[in-house]
């Protein structure tokens, strides 16, 4: 599986197709309009510095938000690469950060992450906004605890590091428990996509759970390229049907543009 501290994966392609999906998801989503409960099981720490030394060990934002922002990027991908420009790559935003400037003032918003020194620089990242709580907990059993107040739209985004198969395993069970608990609620998933294929299977038996977007790219992998990662997909059940073309754009469009950069490389 994937040996994984985000802070030196922060901005790489997986990201990229994550962030930008998650984006044009959140947008639509306070489009409707609706009071929102925005939970996140496993919230990391909100946002990362790319010049640092964590992301520099790697360098694989170099391919990902890097290539995108020195290049010209697709155009389904042009809001959310012009909103991290404006941040500047000392500020790259992880899943809250976009969450607290996409959702509404009315939105609450709960972020849990286990890792302690994680979870301190998630505390520091959310800063003062009073919509946020921050809770050093497991995110799997916290999230079913939580249900919508009255009117609210409940959404859910699950991003497991997915260290070792169990994490798979783990995800397989929460998920249609959580679909049963919040019968109206828009849970929104990450997946890796593997060179060996492992993913194929637990894919179609999310597909087969409830209606959802699957949104997923693959970019071409060197023979000499040891990781196991080749892809990134979103699964999001639930989604307003306005999600549906701008997220599919965003896959397609990427899978295009890690193609064209391969051969031009």
């Amino acid at each position: 599986m994937l040996s994984y501290q985000h802070g030196y994966h922060a901005g790489n392609r997986a990201d990229v197709l994550k962030h930008a999906v998650l984006h044009a998801l959140l947008k639509e989503i306070a489009a409707v309009g609706k009071p929102v409960l925005y939970v996140e099981t496993h919230s990391g720490r909100g946002r990362y510095d790319l010049t640092g030394e964590q992301a520099r060990k790697g360098g694989e934002c170099d391919t990902g938000i890097l290539a995108l922002h020195n290049g010209k990027p697709p155009r389904p991908l042009k809001p959310w690469v012009s909103d991290v420009e404006a941040r500047g790559m000392k500020d790259y935003p992880g899943s809250p950060a976009l969450a607290q400037s996409l959702l509404p003032p009315s939105a609450r918003m709960i972020f849990f992450e286990k890792h302690p020194a994680e979870h301190a620089a998630l505390v520091k990242s959310v800063g003062e906004d009073e919509r946020v709580q921050v809770k050093h907990s497991d995110g799997y059993s916290g999230a079913l605890k939580l249900a919508p107040r009255g009117a609210e739209q409940m959404v859910c985004f699950v991003d497991p590091s997915y260290e070792t198969s169990r994490d798979i395993d783990a995800l397989a069970l929460w998920t249609p428990r959580a679909l049963k608990r919040w019968p109206n609620g828009i849970l929104i998933l990450w997946l890796p996509l593997f060179r060996d294929g492992r993913e194929t299977e637990f894919g179609e038996y999310l597909a087969s759970l409830d209606d959802c977007i699957i949104a997923g790219a693959r970019w071409p992998v060197d023979v000499d390229d040891e990781s196991a990662l080749e892809g990134s997909a979103i699964v999001a059940f639930r989604a307003p049907p306005s999600a549906s073309a701008p997220s599919h754009a965003i896959a397609s469009s990427l899978q295009s543009w890690w193609s064209a950069e391969a051969a031009r490389t």
